[in-house]
């Protein structure tokens, strides 16, 4: 496989474009946030990780078929067999099993905190050594900031996990890396988000779609409420599988791969907000800590904190010193 040198994103550096990338990653995380508590809840009803993926591909293969079919499909949308199916490798069928599996051997604390943090290290790591994104002070310090606050948020769950509980923790540390690779793949090769999308969901659908009819049963799925049910297949197949995906993706090339990598973290923040209305689940003292950390690692980590601290000490200068500098 060729692989192609980093195309500089148009507009990459604009404002607008930025805010755009910072608020696309943002909707990403939200809807990370609720398919980690649905998979959760699905694991609760005793549906298997097969039964996450299928739900998730069923419902994003065919929603995005018509298009593909309508984007030279027989090179899918452009971006090639070869590639293509490198980031259904990463981003499909066993991204999920290893995000959902997880959940089988670990508490939901450990997924909340293990794979974020391997997809926003990981992103950090990859966007360096294979695009040569710069690993700035403020990207290496906000990703720090980051996972202190995520161990703040965990930390009970993981003091009382012990050695049982290291393969699920390995499974949301792969998923998570898998996740990083896969947003670094889609930004080295300038891959159209919409066409990503739908040559990942595609072609995930088409391999494991018939794969879990042959071998699995829809019996744990066709056992949920209606209602329940429903909601499983939005938030899998809809939100998470094309919209989250989609979000991410556009982030990733408009504000640069590394600074998108820092999206992830905000999931196990999202997750805890989201359950207080619906699981009324208020956060602990260290949790509500862990929060104010996190978002502050990650305002660290995308640069947004620059501005206004060089706006505060150009405003905290002495009025002669400001002068002198002004007429140098």
């Amino acid at each position: 496989m060729t692989t192609m040198a980093a195309k500089p994103t148009p507009l990459a550096g604009a404002p607008a474009a930025a805010s755009l990338g910072v608020a696309l990653g943002i909707l990403a995380a939200v809807v990370w946030g609720a398919y980690m508590a649905m998979s959760r809840a699905g694991a609760n009803a005793g549906l298997s990780p097969s039964d996450i993926a299928f739900m998730r591909f069923a419902v994003a293969g065919p929603l995005m078929l018509p298009w593909l079919l309508a984007h030279r499909p027989l090179r899918l949308a452009g971006i090639g067999w070869s590639r293509s199916l490198v980031l259904a490798l990463l981003a499909g069928p066993l991204f999920i099993i290893l995000s959902a599996g997880g959940y089988q051997l670990a508490p939901l604390a450990h997924g909340a905190v293990f794979q974020p943090a391997a997809a926003t290290l990981g992103g950090l790591a990859f966007a360096a050594l294979l695009l040569g994104e710069s690993l700035t002070a403020s990207r290496v310090v906000g990703a720090g900031t980051i996972l202190a606050g995520l161990a703040a948020i965990a930390g009970p769950g993981l003091a009382t996990e012990g050695i049982a509980a290291l393969a699920g923790d390995a499974m949301f540390v792969a998923a998570g890396l898998l996740w990083a690779l896969f947003a670094v793949a889609a930004k080295r090769w300038d891959i159209d988000p919409v066409a990503a999308t739908a040559s990942l969901s595609v072609l995930s659908a088409a391999v494991f779609v018939p794969w879990y009819l042959a071998f699995d049963s829809l019996e744990r799925i066709a056992a949920l409420p209606g209602p329940t049910l429903v909601a499983q297949l939005v938030v899998q197949g809809v939100l998470s599988g094309i919209v989250a995906i989609l979000a991410y993706t556009r982030a990733a090339q408009l504000i640069g791969a590394s600074r998108a990598a820092v999206f992830p973290a905000l999931v196990p923040v999202i997750a805890i907000l989201i359950g207080v209305p619906v699981a009324n689940e208020v956060p602990e003292p260290m949790q509500a800590v862990g929060i104010a950390i996190v978002v502050l690692g990650l305002l660290t980590a995308i640069g947004a904190l620059r501005r206004p601290l060089r706006a505060a000490r150009r405003a905290l200068r002495p009025a002669g010193a400001a002068a002198a500098q002004g007429s140098d």
